[in-house]
């Protein structure tokens, strides 16, 4: 045993590269570019300085790949014979495979081999350590407590009452929901905002069973939105957090620069949408109940729904803090065991595997930055708003923002700063990894289409109110 722990904490093929204190290597590390090296010649240094960053790239990018190819594993499995043991194991491995949820959790595996190749184990344990999965753990809790009972039947009340300024139509519900309940991620965070809008949209709307039009214009739609909704605080948004310390950004910085844009941009997409299904809702009116809803909801006591809702202030007010917000969990989880005559069962399920997308997205976010931080130096206002949108495709906005605040150029210029920040919220509905919340969403109506959600479809289903976002932004 003795040897085989040596072995693991001393074995390197590449000696030069050996020691684990090396790895991941900072950024400052790679030294400040000359200014006569093009972006490919500092990459391409930078990978012989390192080449574990070519491979982690490499297992990112196939990661990526797999998320748009989940569908396809999805309809093999369901294509496959299952007469025998042996096939029905095949069947459920393939269906596995087309989870999204746990696509990024799957290539962890082969990134931790790359990493103990071109290290060493012990390089393996301080990577782990050195990650920060607070926002995974908090996403799961949220998530939770968010879809309880008496939030959900709160959330609905409150929603009622802003519809009935348009008659309680489906227009008028289905228009409140997507812009208040992402506006609503200032205040509550994004994620909680994400788990009810969806939630709301769910029981309102999907259950009806629209059009697929319809289900893929609504959740690009609030996909965008959310991202955006949280620019109205500076505590709310993860790529706002980011940066907002290190900017000396607060709350009345936010909405002079991003909020009222994003107010007026999240109106304008949700008006122009809503138009363009007005015949949908026309048709869904026929079978629209306003009051759709588990009818155990109206005797919930106003008690109950109160002790919900300062659990969920507690773990928004201790959001950094996972044993303050976990220990809250805890207690909730036995509130709910013994109100449960009022309640209904709390679904850990989707919260997990949404906290697991998000902990291998930050796994493997994290090991980009040698990429990401020299192109975002060298654009100016308007690329950088234009490469922030498109890389925040491919990667978690807030890790885009955080990688921007080490650029120096960037830290000292408040032009590059909006561009950037502007960028990656516009961006953050184009995918489902763009965004944290977004995986909580697609957890939630994923179940109402017909097939697992194509991301070439959502894609293009979020293209106009991100162009939308884009414009409110550069030009108001």
């Amino acid at each position: 045993m003795k040897k085989l722990f040596a072995f693991f904490s001393t074995y390197a093929p590449l000696p030069f590269l050996s020691a684990a204190e090396k790895f991941p290597i900072l950024l400052e590390t790679y030294g400040a570019p000359d200014g006569s090296e093009n972006l490919w010649q500092i990459l391409s240094a930078r990978v012989k300085i390192a080449p574990f960053n070519g491979v982690a790239t490499l297992i990112f990018l196939c990661a990526i790949t797999h998320t748009f190819l989940a569908p396809y594993f999805l309809g093999l499995a369901q294509r496959f014979h299952r007469d025998t043991p042996r096939d029905k194991m095949l069947a459920a491995l393939l269906h596995f495979f087309g989870e999204v949820e746990v696509v990024f959790g799957l290539w962890i595996v082969p990134l931790m081999g790359a990493i103990f190749y071109f290290y060493n184990w012990r390089a393996v344990v301080n990577y782990f350590r050195g990650v920060n999965y607070v926002e995974p753990l908090f996403v799961v809790v949220i998530m939770a407590i968010a879809a309880s009972q008496p939030v959900l039947h709160f959330a609905r009340a409150c929603m009622q009452k802003i519809a009935s300024v348009g008659g309680n139509t489906p227009c008028a519900w289905w228009f409140a929901i997507v812009t208040i309940g992402p506006l609503l991620g200032s205040f509550i965070t994004e994620p909680a905002a994400m788990t009810i809008s969806a939630l709301l949209l769910a029981q309102q709307f999907y259950a009806l069973q629209p059009s697929v039009a319809f289900r893929y214009a609504t959740l690009g739609l609030l996909f965008v939105n959310v991202s955006i909704g949280g620019t109205l605080t500076h505590f709310a948004a993860p790529p706002i957090l980011m940066v907002a310390g290190k900017w000396n950004w607060d709350t009345g910085y936010m909405f002079c620069h991003f909020g009222w844009r994003a107010v007026l941009g999240i109106i304008f997409s949700a008006t122009l949408y809503g138009f363009a299904f007005r015949r949908e809702f026309s048709i869904l009116k026929q079978k629209f109940n306003p009051s759709a809803a588990d009818q155990r909801t109206t005797s919930i006591p106003r008690w109950i729904v109160a002790v919900h809702l300062f659990f969920l202030a507690w773990t928004i007010l201790n959001i950094h803090t996972p044993a303050l917000f976990i220990f809250g969990f805890l207690f909730f989880l036995g509130f709910v065991k013994i109100s449960q005559i009022y309640q209904a069962p709390i679904d850990l399920k989707s919260p997990i595997l949404v906290g697991f997308f998000l902990a291998g997205l930050v796994t493997h976010g994290g090991l980009q930055g040698w990429w990401i931080e020299p192109l975002l130096g060298r654009m100016n206002a308007s690329l950088l708003f234009l490469g922030a949108t498109a890389l925040t495709a491919f990667n978690d906005n807030a890790a885009i923002t955080y990688l921007a605040s080490l650029v120096p150029a960037i830290a000292s210029d408040a032009a590059l700063q909006h561009a950037v920040v502007f960028g990656a919220v516009t961006g953050g509905g184009l995918t489902v990894i763009a965004n944290a919340p977004n995986p909580a969403g697609q957890a939630v109506l994923g179940a109402y289409f017909p097939e697992k959600i194509s991301p070439a479809k959502l894609f293009l289903s979020a293209t106009l109110p991100t162009v939308i976002l884009a414009l409110c932004f550069n030009y108001l």
